[in-house]
C-alpha cells in the first residue's frame, strides 16, 4: 500500500493494530521494520504467523500477541509508528483505542490509520439495500453501515469527525483524505447472500463511470496520518 510507506520505516519500531490475516504485517517484516502486531483474537495472530511461516520468514524477526487495542500491553513511548487498516472503527471505544496509540508512541511518532468514511458510495448502497428497499428510508446511511457492513457496530466518520477524534487524543493531524474502496465500485465477489439474479444485474449495470467521475470524494476509505 502506498499509504503505509513500508520502506520508509525500515529498522523502526512499528506496531500494527489488528493484523487480521497478515496482509500488511508481512510487508512490515519484509521491509525490515521491527514489527509488533496485535489482534483481538488468537485466530488472527495464528493466521498471520502461518502466513509468514509459509513465506519463509523467521519468527524471531517479529512479535505477535493477542491484545485489546483499548488496553495495549506496552509501555509508554516505545514505538515510532502505529498502523491500523480498517480496524479502529470496529472497536467499542474508538477514542480510547486512539489514546492508547498515542500513549505507546514516542514523541514525534506517527500514526497511520484507515477508518470508514461517510458520505460514501458504499454507505448509500447499503442504505438502498437495507433501508429504502425495506421501506425504511428514514434510517441513515450511517446506521446502515453500523448494522450491515462487516460486523455489527461498524462506525463511519466524516472528515471533520475523524480529525476531531484524533485531535482529542492530542494528535496533530498531518494529512486526511478519502479513497475509493472495492465496495464503492462493486469490484467485489458477492457472497451467497447476494447471489441472486437481481444482484448479477445490479453488478453489470452499476455506474462505475459515475463513481470514478466524482473521484475519491465519496470513497469509503478515510486515510489519516497524524503525529504525536
Amino acid at each position: 500500500l502506498e499509504f503505509a510507506e513500508f520502506k520508509k520505516f525500515r529498522a523502526k519500531r512499528v506496531l500494527e493494530i489488528g493484523v487480521g490475516a497478515g496482509t500488511d504485517f508481512k510487508n512490515w517484516v519484509k521491509n525490515g521494520a521491527q514489527a509488533t502486531g496485535i489482534d483481538l483474537t488468537s485466530r488472527g495472530t495464528a493466521l498471520t504467523k502461518e502466513r509468514l511461516s509459509l513465506e519463509g520468514i523467521n519468527p524471531n524477526r517479529f512479535n505477535l500477541c493477542v491484545a485489546d487495542s483499548e488496553r495495549l500491553p506496552f509501555k509508554d513511548g516505545v514505538f515510532e509508528m502505529v498502523y491500523s487498516w480498517g480496524v479502529l472503527h470496529h472497536t467499542l471505544n474508538t477514542g480510547q483505542a486512539i489514546k492508547e496509540a498515542y500513549r505507546v508512541l514516542k514523541p514525534g511518532g506517527i500514526i497511520k490509520a484507515m477508518v470508514y468514511h461517510i458520505p460514501s458510495w458504499t454507505g448509500w448502497l447499503l442504505w438502498l439495500r437495507f433501508c429504502l428497499f425495506k421501506l425504511r428510508p428514514w434510517i441513515s446511511p450511517r446506521k446502515a453501515i453500523y448494522g450491515h457492513l462487516e460486523s455489527p457496530g461498524t462506525k463511519a466518520y466524516t472528515l471533520e469527525e475523524a480529525k476531531e477524534l484524533f485531535e482529542s487524543a492530542r494528535f496533530q493531524v498531518i494529512e486526511i483524505k478519502t479513497s475509493l474502496g472495492p465496495g464503492d465500485l462493486l469490484n467485489i465477489a458477492f457472497s451467497r447472500k447476494y447471489s441472486g439474479f437481481i444482484y448479477k444485474i445490479i453488478g453489470l449495470m452499476y455506474p462505475r463511470w459515475l463513481v470514478r467521475l466524482f473521484g475519491n470524494r465519496f470513497g469509503l476509505e478515510l486515510l489519516l496520518q497524524a503525529r504525536k
